[in-house]
């Protein structure tokens, strides 16, 4: 599963306890793991892509450190069935959940650090996601929906879309967020749904940026 063994095995217990499973959880450790993931992945895009700019390198760090990204890799390495869960997240599916899985792989990249060091950990993170680093071009990646509309306000002086969260729906291992984006040039609040209040924002920030555009082809 992890290619590697913690002389520690009391750190490998505790990345891999949810909080709905005990009081001692790994959300301290995914916060630290957070952060080697973070600054691994900043360093590899610099070393090796020496002509993107740090928009491009900003992006392709976006699309590396992220909830799917991480989750995608913990189902690769088979993560989700050594979670420790609740019983509720138990019954509920929660080691199939994509937030659940990917806290945890943060969680055990914080552990890999205090067991072995920086060094270590930066083996680890370039093996688990060589494929995904492997598939990166900077000079491809494009901005997301929120980071381009909030461009599009900002060049013409207007203020930033607000965003608020309008509903959430369904089982908790399958929810739907609707949220609502508002903007001072619609009158409207324009709402959209998705999986996960991330992805709900982003379709809404995108169908207000079409429709902004709509109005600027009519003018």
């Amino acid at each position: 599963m992890l290619n590697y063994h913690f002389d520690d095995p009391a750190l490998l217990e505790l990345a891999l306890t949810h909080r709905s499973a005990a009081s001692r959880n790994n959300e301290r450790l995914e916060y630290l793991g957070d952060a080697m993931l973070g600054f691994v992945v900043a360093e590899y895009l610099y070393l090796n892509f020496p002509d993107a700019n740090e928009g491009q390198l900003t992006r392709a760090r976006a699309a590396l450190v992220n909830k799917r990204t991480l989750a995608e890799v913990g189902a690769r390495l088979n993560f989700g069935d050594q979670i420790k869960l609740g019983e509720g997240e138990m019954r509920s599916g929660g080691w199939r959940r994509e937030s659940i899985v990917a806290n945890t792989v943060e969680a055990l990249l914080g552990a890999i650090y205090l067991d072995a060091g920086f060094d270590r950990c930066r083996e680890i993170i370039l093996e688990w996601f060589a494929a995904e680093l492997a598939d990166i071009r900077p000079e491809q990646t494009v901005k997301d929906p929120k980071t381009t509309l909030q461009e599009f306000l900002q060049a013409r002086g207007l203020t930033l879309p607000e965003y608020q969260t309008l509903e959430i729906s369904g089982p908790p291992h399958k929810q739907t967020f609707t949220v609502g984006c508002r903007v001072e040039l619609l009158n409207d609040t324009i709402s959209a749904s998705g999986n996960s209040r991330r992805a709900a924002e982003q379709q809404a920030a995108e169908d207000v940026l079409a429709r902004l555009k709509s109005l600027e082809t009519d003018a």
